[in-house]
């Protein structure tokens, strides 16, 4: 028993020795902690040194088709009469387009609408109808253009909604305007970081803002798309060899379209 005792004792005074000890432990190490000299901070990165530009250029195209949307509009006051006045003069007008060997594919009926007519609209009294329907027509032999729309005019057409000068190839003028707006930025690039006697370094981002086209001779007359845009390049493309002298005895000067792009571009400083 008193053996036991003992044990005991002892296995209680070696808890509390170790205890004591570990304590110490902690106290001596947030000592050290306290009194040792701070570490020194590691410097701040530097801050990446960038310029930012934009590029800008355009494509002059000839075009190779021209798309011709024209109305018939026709009033009677019987629906039935408004509307067979209107198949009628539409039929002409395709027969025009088959008169000269345009394929039926590139003709196209794609709006009708009918619209009753009143004398007095606060008494709804009826007068008659107004039927109305588009032809869209794609003439890819431009010089055709003015003889197809007198024809057309004749024929009983009442508007010309839209006469849109465009190019098959759109797609490849598209990519070398890209192109010419990427070399634009960075020869600005290059001259801004000059004047100031830096030197650009890789690029950083490359973003594409606008990808645009436009012809002055669409039926839109203010679109002026490129009087708000400031270029950096502007290029000719090839000819298509469709300027010949014929057209000079005609009154269509079809000229060029414009393909363009703009570019963001940011440039490491080196």
């Amino acid at each position: 028993m008193r053996k036991n005792l003992l044990i005991g004792v002892m296995l209680g005074l070696l808890v509390i020795a170790v205890a004591g000890y570990g304590a110490a432990s902690a106290r001596g190490a947030e000592w050290l902690r306290a009194t040792a000299s701070p570490s020194p901070a590691a410097p701040a990165a530097e801050p990446l040194r960038t310029i930012k530009v934009s590029g800008n250029a355009q494509v002059m195209v000839e075009p190779d088709e021209v798309i011709l949307t024209l109305g018939v509009e026709s009033w009677n006051p019987k629906l039935l009469a408004a509307k067979t006045n209107n198949d009628q003069i539409v039929q002409k007008v395709i027969a025009v387009t088959r008169e000269f060997n345009i394929p039926a594919k590139w003709v196209q009926t794609d709006y009708l609408n009918i619209q009753p007519s009143f004398d007095n609209y606060d008494t709804h009294a009826l007068t008659g109808y107004y039927v109305r329907r588009n032809v869209v027509v794609t003439l890819k032999d431009l010089t055709q253009f003015e003889a197809l729309l007198s024809a057309a005019l004749e024929s009983g057409v009442n508007y010309v909604h839209g006469v849109d000068f465009r190019t098959t190839e759109l797609r490849k003028y598209r990519d070398q305007a890209r192109d010419l707006a990427l070399q634009a930025a960075k020869e600005k690039a290059q001259a801004m970081a000059a004047r100031l006697g830096q030197a650009i370094g890789e690029p950083l981002t490359i973003e594409e803002e606008n990808i645009y086209w436009y012809s002055p001779y669409s039926s839109y007359w203010s679109y002026g798309v490129a009087g708000a845009m400031s270029q950096n390049v502007v290029q000719n493309a090839p000819g298509s060899g469709t300027g010949s002298a014929e057209q000079s005895e005609e009154a269509l000067a079809p000229g060029q379209i414009a393909v363009g792009a703009t570019v963001n571009v940011e440039f490491v400083l080196q």
